[in-house]
């Protein structure tokens, strides 16, 4: 494929890259360029925001080059301070290696097994002597790390910043000089860590790393990026219902960079379509991706089913005698909660409506000949009414 057809499509999605007319000489001088993205395995799932850079190196395998997924190990133990307003908590190396584990299972879901490499930084950094550590110390400067922004506000607000926080960026720009990268996959707020790779590239004698950026993925609440802290994620191994019914409820103004991060869709195809066929389309491609096809159909369904019919509402009707019992009685005696404990639970998270009120009150009274909505959830809903 000529140079320009492979900048196409690696350039879908991307907002900076450093630069183009260094990836351009490189592919052409290059068959198979060395793409390296990291990722630190401080939760145990991937979720949609981690395969916005995970997608761009399917790309990047799909155009004949070489994939190094690198598993942060050994940095994932001192913790990325990016974006970090204080010192955060220390992941025990149990605690990385259980979720380095996961990462290297689910990774294969987007990427190709047999033209990946995995490697971990621990391979490398785990061996590394006090010399080589002040070695490493030497290619950087308090006031180089000071102007980065995280740091540069908390040393002025008079927070704490470690120095083991001071490593993280120097030991992943190493990274880039172990594996010889010739391109490094990060998200925006990356740019200070992609860009010491360069230069560290330059001070060990190596042509320095084109770095290509992706947006962070904005997550389920509209506002902030898809964490697993925030809430507001989408797990790659959630149940395929889970998912449609998740990405249904992104906004409409969200949906475009949903399409163009997580899909191959022509975007321009994709602007001619009603806003809800789109965001159906939008589902089902995603889930497709994960959990197959027929998953993808079948989570399809069950949304129409219980979202666009006229009445969303299931009816359920209790034959019962003078019925005088408490809404957790009724629930648990349906088998619809498990347990009182679960119904307080949902209670207590705000997960139960009665006529569209939220209830509070744990022993909330039911009346008999009376008809309830009852709504459990987001994807539970019960029209009862209760006679002799």
């Amino acid at each position: 494929m000529n140079t320009q057809k492979q900048l196409d499509i690696i350039k879908r999605g991307t907002v900076e890259m450093i630069s183009e007319e260094e990836l351009v000489k490189k592919l052409e001088r290059k068959k198979a360029l060395v793409v390296k993205a990291g990722f630190d395995p401080s939760a145990p799932d991937i979720h949609l925001g981690h395969t916005v850079l995970l997608r761009k190196l399917r790309h990047f395998q799909e155009l004949g080059h070489k994939v190094v997924f690198l598993i942060g190990d050994f940095t994932g133990m001192i913790g990325d301070p990016t974006g970090r307003s204080e010192i955060r908590k220390r992941l025990t190396e149990k605690e990385v290696k259980k979720n380095a584990r996961t990462y290297k299972k689910q990774v294969f879901k987007v990427l190709d097994e047999k033209k990946t490499k995995v490697v971990f930084n621990s391979a490398w950094l785990k061996g590394f002597s006090l010399k080589d550590a002040l070695e490493l110390t030497s290619h950087s400067t308090v006031s180089q790390l000071l102007a980065r922004q995280d740091f540069n506000e908390r040393y002025k607000s008079g927070k704490d910043i470690s120095l083991l926080e001071f490593m993280y960026p120097l030991l992943q720009a190493y990274d880039s000089v172990y594996l010889k990268a010739d391109v490094e996959l990060g998200g925006t707020d990356q740019k200070f860590n992609l860009l010491l790779g360069r230069e560290f590239q330059k001070d060990y004698g190596q042509e320095s790393q084109v770095i290509i950026m992706m947006p962070l993925l904005i997550g389920l609440d509209g506002t902030q990026k898809m964490s697993k802290s925030f809430g507001n994620h989408i797990g790659i191994d959630e149940k395929p219902e889970e998912m449609f019914g998740k990405i249904m409820s992104v906004s409409d103004e969200l949906m475009l960079q949903y399409y163009e991060l997580l899909t191959d869709e022509d975007l321009e195809e994709v602007k001619k379509l009603h806003p809800m066929e789109a965001k159906k389309s939008l589902a089902e491609d995603v889930v497709g991706q994960y959990h197959g096809k027929k998953s993808a159909q079948a989570a399809k369904q069950d949304f129409e089913n219980k979202f666009q019919k006229r009445d969303p509402f299931t009816e359920l009707k209790v034959e019962t005698k003078p019925f005088k019992a408490t809404l957790c009685e009724f629930l648990v005696s349906e088998k619809i909660c498990l347990s009182k404990s679960e119904y307080k639970r949902l209670v207590g998270q705000g997960a139960i409506e009665v006529d569209g009120a939220r209830i509070k009150d744990t022993e909330f009274k039911l009346e008999n000949d009376r008809e309830y909505r009852i709504k459990i959830g987001k994807k539970r809903f019960l029209k009862v009414r209760f006679s002799n």
